[in-house]
């Protein structure tokens, strides 16, 4: 096992029309292997994100149908390459899967991770998303092994929830994803503290990648971020670009921090709730 790795969060501002979105993450992908990035993660919904007052719209379509899949699979061939497809809007019934996927470097499935928590809230003003509606949660987490040990899949909302860091982590997880597309209002609130969080409970690194700019009637919040198992910010995204962040990172230091602070180890049961 390699014990660095240089790390690429691609930032997009998806809209309606998927085939322009796949083109302009494809040239985001390669520009962060001709910078040297080994793994490169995309945000959530990179496809398709359009947010109207009618709803949220990200073109479910059957896996093996998906032209995102077959693209980026050629992209990891060619450019050798490990790429962690966000997300992708994929058919399953009435309703879709939000579904992450990883791709190794000869641009064969890892694995899957169907996001888990649903983003049914109300902001006020007006802003208001029920995920629920239009897709089926999942209900299984996933780590997946790879050339720098095991990665923990997560997706956006999932950030809310401690605890499925906290299990990733203790099943060997050094290294943590949370492709996103929070919204500016949420975003400016939490993400940092949220993202940065996860990184400190776990002793891991938190890969962030999140989308930025205007959906239709709606803002995602960017700043992408790389973070390291003490909570270091390595990297940053702008709230305005579609742009490339890169960190290169060293995975002894999840041992090294997880010696110096064992929290993983230190859970006890209590009852009175």
């Amino acid at each position: 096992m390699s014990h660095t790795v240089t790390i690429a969060c691609v930032q997009n501002c998806a809209g309606p029309d998927m085939d322009a979105n796949i083109e302009r993450a494809a040239g985001l992908v390669r520009e962060a292997a001709d910078r040297g990035a080994q793994l490169i993660a995309t945000p959530e919904h990179f496809s398709c994100l359009d947010i109207t007052g009618a709803g949220v719209t990200t073109d479910p379509r059957d896996e093996g149908e998906h032209p995102a899949l077959p693209a980026f699979a050629e992209i990891a061939r060619q450019t050798g390459t490990w790429l962690l497809l966000g997300s992708l809007s994929i058919r399953d019934g009435a309703r879709s899967r939000n579904r992450s996927i990883l791709l190794d470097a000869t641009g064969s499935i890892v694995t899957r991770y169907d996001k888990i928590h649903m983003f049914d809230i109300d902001l006020g003003k007006g802003e208001a998303y029920r995920e629920s509606d239009k897709v089926q949660p999942g209900d299984r987490a996933v780590v997946a092994d790879s050339p720098w040990g095991k990665l923990g899949l997560t997706v956006c909302y999932d950030l809310r929830f401690a605890h499925l860091y906290r299990a990733l982590a203790q099943a060997g997880a050094g290294v943590l994803t949370c492709p996103a597309a929070f919204t500016r209002t949420t975003g400016r609130a939490h993400w940092h503290t949220l993202v940065r969080a996860r990184a400190i409970e776990t002793g891991s690194y938190m890969i962030a990648p999140c989308q930025n700019g205007k959906h239709g009637e709606r803002y995602t919040y960017g700043h992408s971020l790389i973070v390291d198992p003490w909570g270091e910010v390595l990297a940053e995204g702008s709230e305005e670009s579609e742009e490339v962040v890169l960190a290169e990172v060293d995975l002894e230091r999840v041992d090294t921090v997880r010696r110096r602070l064992p929290a993983l180890t230190h859970d006890r049961p209590f009852t009175g709730l």
